[in-house]
């Protein structure tokens, strides 16, 4: 089918996920007789989150982040609402399969994918629609060693500088990304690109994940990551316009990208920046609940089968060691949500084929019952599951094939 997020909703409450039973009863409904695990979306709490992140970003484009969706049906209706444009892709043959039905693709990450360089070399209507990015020369130095400069279309390039925080007396704070930081460094690269016969510098990246993807209302440590945040927001908005005003001196640039799903409006308000990126939030996998400043819908989630009952007050269900990418702690595990009152085992956690989950729940729940999960993230779930069945107006409105359900795995 063709989502379309720009149609109003027929259910007649808009915010259905606000009544509990009626939500996730609606899920459970809608995968009624597809066999475990079964992924839904609910087409209601995406549009109230696509919407919602054009409010945040204040008349700032946002580029779609592919890797928190990867799902095209959900990319491409995304895509149709006003305020949307391009795509951030992941890994550059994802950019040049996506590249054969859009125009405007920036590869989030370098590459060196020898095989996918070459097809790029030699294909023009590609190179015209994909921006690869870059942080150092010798990733240039690879696509000139599969398709040298005069016999290939000019390849478009971004510079990704370092966003993170040099912190005075805690060092750096933020992922480890770009070596280039100061604005001469990235002066320095750019003139170099600039030097380069079969490239064109035409944007800048820089993501404040210190800021996108923190959340700061979790825990007693709060306040401490919103000061964290504030500060290192205020570093960065100097060094980016310097560094965008360097980059400008010696080469024009189309797009100055930032942003993420947790700082849309602190990045919007920034001068500096042309466009934002975001995609997490669409989904909204359960990390995004600790923020502040937004309370996206849940919606996208998993059921799996009860198999066992190993105790009174516990369950066994199939499945479920889904971890999200980052640091192994338990937030990145599958969260248990309905039936609410469930609880992995601290001993155990989510398994790989099994996941005994304790709670008052339980005891109510009989052999071939569901229980849903909201992954971590969101685009990695996609991964795990060939399609999401789609709700809409809390009845099944068909489905909608995930890259892997298109046999694609790109990373």
């Amino acid at each position: 089918m063709t989502i379309d997020l720009l149609a109003a909703s027929d259910a007649p409450q808009r915010t259905p996920w606000a009544d509990p039973d009626s939500y996730w009863g609606a899920m459970t409904d809608a995968v009624a007789g597809v066999p475990a695990p079964a992924a839904a979306l609910h087409l209601d709490a995406l549009r109230y989150n696509a919407l919602d992140m054009l409010v945040r970003a204040a008349g700032v484009p946002i580029r779609v982040a592919s890797k928190s969706v990867r799902v095209r049906e959900v990319l491409d209706a995304v895509l149709r609402l006003p305020g949307y444009r391009g795509i951030l892709a992941f890994t550059l043959p994802e950019a040049l399969w996506l590249a054969e039905t859009h125009g405007d693709i920036v590869l989030g990450y370098p590459s060196v994918d020898r095989a996918a360089l070459r097809v790029l070399a030699s294909d023009e209507r590609a190179a015209s629609r994909i921006t690869v990015m870059v942080d150092d020369l010798a990733q240039l130095d690879a696509l000139d060693a599969v398709a040298p400069p005069t016999g290939r279309p000019e390849i478009r390039v971004a510079i990704d500088a370092d966003a993170s925080w040099r912190a005075p007396g805690l060092g750096h704070v933020g992922v480890r990304r770009s070596p280039v930081h100061e604005a001469a460094e990235v002066a320095a690269l750019a003139r170099a690109i600039a030097r380069r016969p079969g490239v064109r510098v035409v944007g800048l990246m820089m993501y404040e994940a210190q800021i996108a993807g923190q959340g700061d209302a979790t825990g007693a440590g709060d306040p401490v990551i919103r000061w964290m945040q504030r500060r290192s927001a205020q570093e960065l908005r100097d060094r980016r316009a310097a560094i965008v005003d360097a980059v400008r001196a010696i080469a024009p640039l189309e797009f100055v990208n930032g942003g993420g799903t947790g700082s849309l409006e602190l990045t919007a308000a920034d001068q500096s920046v042309t466009e934002l990126t975001a995609g997490s939030g669409l989904l909204a996998g359960h990390l995004f609940d600790g923020y502040q400043a937004f309370d996206p819908a849940p919606a996208a989630a998993f059921a799996l089968d009860v198999v066992r009952r190993p105790a009174p007050d516990i369950v066994t269900v199939l499945g479920g060691g889904w971890i999200a990418s980052g640091p192994p702690v338990a937030s990145r595990q599958p969260q248990p949500v309905w039936p609410h009152g469930l609880r992995t085992l601290a001993r155990e956690g989510a398994g790989e084929v099994q996941t005994p989950l304790q709670g008052r729940a339980a005891a109510g729940l009989a052999l071939g019952d569901r229980v849903w999960f909201r992954h971590a993230k969101s685009g990695e779930l996609a991964e795990r599951v060939d399609a999401y069945h789609l709700v809409g107006a809390g009845a099944p409105a068909g489905t909608a094939p995930t890259y892997r359900g298109e046999g694609k795995a790109f990373l």
